[in-house]
Formats: C-alpha cells, sequence, structure tokens
C-alpha cells in the first residue's frame, strides 16, 4: 500500500504531464489508464527517502547542507586551530553565565557611549558644529541686509548701529 505522499507526489507528476495542450511537443509521457498501471513512477515515489539524514556528531540534530569536516581536511597544518574554537567550545553554566555578564557589560557601557554619542549630536547651542553653522548663517544673513540698507538709505555701518544703539535707548542719554 502505498503512502500519502508518495500517492501525492504520483498524482502532482502526473498531473503536470497530463494537462499539455499539444502532446507531441512535450517530453512527458502520456497519462495512463490508472494510478496503479504506472509501475515507474510508484518505484520513483517509493526511493524517495522521507527520514531527514541526520548529524554523525550529534545523532539529534539533522544534517547541514554542506556540512564539511574542516578538522579532518586541515587537521595536520600548523596553522589550523582546532582548540577553543568559539562554536565548537562546551561551556559548562558557570563560564557561559560568565560570558552573559561579560557581555552585559560590553552591551551596557556601549548603549552609554552611543547615547552620550547622541546627545552632543544633538546640541544646537555652545561651541558645536550646528550652532557655528547657525551663528555664521545669521551673520552672512545681517552682513548682506546692513550693506542692502546702506545702499538705500546712505547710512554706513557704523551710523546704522549708533542709530540703533540710540533707539534702543543705550546711548545719548544725558541724565
Amino acid at each position: 500500500m502505498m503512502s500519502r505522499l508518495s500517492l501525492l507526489l504520483l498524482v502532482a507528476i502526473q498531473t503536470s504531464c497530463g494537462f499539455v495542450i499539444q502532446p507531441t511537443t512535450s517530453r512527458c509521457k502520456p497519462l495512463k489508464s490508472s494510478l496503479e498501471d504506472n509501475k515507474d513512477l510508484q518505484e520513483k515515489a517509493k526511493s524517495i527517502d522521507l527520514e531527514p539524514k541526520m548529524n554523525p556528531d550529534r545523532p539529534e540534530l539533522p544534517e547541514l547542507k554542506g556540512d564539511y569536516d574542516w578538522d579532518a581536511k586541515f587537521g595536520n597544518d600548523d596553522d589550523w586551530i582546532t582548540e577553543n574554537v568559539p562554536g565548537k567550545m562546551v561551556l559548562n553554566e558557570v563560564e557561559l553565565a560568565a560570558q552573559v555578564t561579560a557581555l552585559g557589560k560590553l552591551e551596557e557601557k556601549w548603549r552609554k557611549e552611543r547615547e552620550e554619542r547622541e546627545y552632543e549630536e544633538s546640541k544646537k547651542v555652545g561651541w558645536v558644529p550646528e550652532a557655528e553653522l547657525a551663528n555664521g548663517r545669521a551673520a552672512m544673513f545681517f552682513l548682506v541686509t546692513g550693506l542692502l540698507t546702506e545702499y538705500w538709505t546712505g547710512y554706513s555701518l557704523p551710523a546704522q548701529v549708533e542709530e540703533m544703539l540710540r533707539i534702543g535707548g543705550f546711548i545719548g542719554l544725558d541724565i
């Protein structure tokens, strides 16, 4: 008796071959009268291994595609490291806890450094590049404004400053 997967595989193969518009140009064989008559497909379906291959080193895990024993190939090379390789080391709970603690400290240190850097970059006043950029743009704007005012009114830049100080009440008060 066929398993369900074998039967599904047979139906899928026959269906893909059966719906050909021009059967003369198709590479598929024409459909036979029933599923039981097609012995070739039944044999192919039985030969498919449904159980996954297991890793020979760790039988509880499936075999990885491309899994290769690099130690066997390069074990004789003097530069090939075979001890204390990350991923192959077996750590006890104490060593693992120490690593977790050390990684937690590193994470906290890097988080503080990132927050400090972000804070410094967000500053807009003081001796920071963003403030200097804003000050430079304001100075250029007011210099151009002063030159245009001098052109239209005839007052020089120092005369404009003196006029502003008089209007503001900073100079010219004789009490």
